[in-house]
């Protein structure tokens, strides 16, 4: 688990991480414009689809600010098989951690203000008290910016003792987000290969995370799990095992969502997809 979190150490924080992930639950730039006469041509940038919203920290109470994506102003243009939106304009994922830049708290959105008195105390003496504060003033979220924003938010949540599915689902994120970079690197950089190399098997990582969390949260937790209904998680637990070549899981789940009476017509056939990749990975019928 070291690996997810490397890196930590330059926010102060090198002692999080080592035991288990989860808890198993049988023991959480500026517009350019060309002038041209009569007409005007924009050349539209990664920070016109962003804008500064405000929040205040729960743990320290801080008001600041973080980027945010314009909601409706970019276009999804496919989603891959573990369900992450690729967008045309700009990587939302990146900018799916709200990270308080005074305290070190971070958290994805959906859990970010969703903390009792013990979790506070625990994120005030582990996090923050360590937290070495980094002013980021850049117009938009680099990879390596973002992902920094995700290993804290993962930090957070082993501190505070989240649910096994926020850990994993920050997991899942974090692994869209390498993905994202690696579709992004340069081919004709030398280093490409090495990089790409480095970013896969990192993804992977995640991934292996997020699907032996979202399985614990299955047997442990009640639905809606991390946004998701039952045969929404189950496929994305036969998909995840699917991309981390865990295939006796990936059929099982992906028959359990075949023969599901309460599954819609969408998911079955996402399902089936999977099932022609599993038969022609394993060639089981």
């Amino acid at each position: 688990m070291a690996g997810i979190f490397s890196g930590l150490e330059k926010l102060g924080l090198g002692n999080i991480g080592g035991g288990d992930l989860f808890e198993d639950p049988k023991k959480k730039e500026t517009v350019v414009k060309k002038e041209e006469p009569k007409k005007k041509l924009a050349l539209v940038k990664e920070e016109d689809f962003l804008f500064d919203k405000k929040y205040k920290c729960p743990v320290c109470e801080s008001e600041f600010e973080a980027k945010t994506v314009r909601t409706g102003k970019v276009r999804m243009r496919a989603v891959d098989i573990d369900l992450r939106p690729d967008y045309s304009e700009v990587d939302q994922n990146k900018y799916d951690v709200i990270g308080c830049p005074e305290c070190g708290y971070a958290a994805l959105g959906r859990y970010f203000t969703t903390l009792n008195k013990y979790q506070i105390e625990d994120v005030r003496v582990k996090i923050c008290m360590n937290y070495r504060k980094i002013d980021y003033k850049e117009p938009t979220y680099s990879y390596e910016h973002a992902k920094s924003l995700y290993q804290l938010a993962l930090a957070n949540a082993v501190v505070k003792k989240a649910k096994n599915s926020e850990k994993a689902y920050i997991c899942l994120k974090t692994a869209w987000v390498v993905r994202g970079e690696t579709q992004r690197l340069d081919e004709s950089d030398p280093e490409y290969e090495t990089k790409k190399k480095e970013n896969n098997e990192q993804e992977k990582e995640l991934l292996t995370n997020a699907l032996n969390g979202f399985v614990m949260a299955r047997q442990s937790e009640e639905f809606p799990i991390a946004g998701m209904d039952s045969t929404t998680l189950d496929y994305l637990i036969a998909a995840l095992a699917m991309e981390t070549d865990q295939y006796d899981i990936a059929g099982k789940m992906i028959s359990e969502i075949l023969t599901s009476r309460v599954a819609n017509s969408r998911i079955k056939d996402k399902a089936r997809i999977l099932k022609d990749m599993l038969t022609e990975k394993t060639g089981a019928q």
